[in-house]
């Protein structure tokens, strides 16, 4: 997750998702790992451009960027767009609704 100190719909990340990712298949098959926009990115990531909005949501596979989502569209939104980018690109298969 691409952020920045004072961005809003960060913030609506947060008090939607974050308590709950990391409990959920999704947060398993694609831990979490926050980056400030400000900073220089990390040298063990490959983006495959710069990261220019917050939030920025990256997947990577074996450092190499494979599938990002930009900005915050909702929680209902975020979970559907994550699960897509993560079976288009990793064997993660989507829990089924109950």
């Amino acid at each position: 997750m691409v952020e920045e100190h004072g961005c809003l719909w960060c913030a609506r990340w947060n008090r939607d998702i974050s308590e709950i990712y990391p409990k959920t298949p999704e947060g398993a098959a694609a831990p979490l790992r926050r980056i400030d926009i400000r900073q220089p990115l990390p040298e063990d990531l490959e983006f495959a451009r710069k990261p220019v909005y917050t939030p920025t949501f990256v997947l990577f596979s074996d450092g190499h960027e494979v599938g990002r989502i930009e900005g915050y569209p909702g929680e209902d939104f975020f979970w559907g767009l994550l699960g897509m980018m993560l079976k288009a690109n990793t064997d993660f298969e989507m829990p089924e609704a109950s």
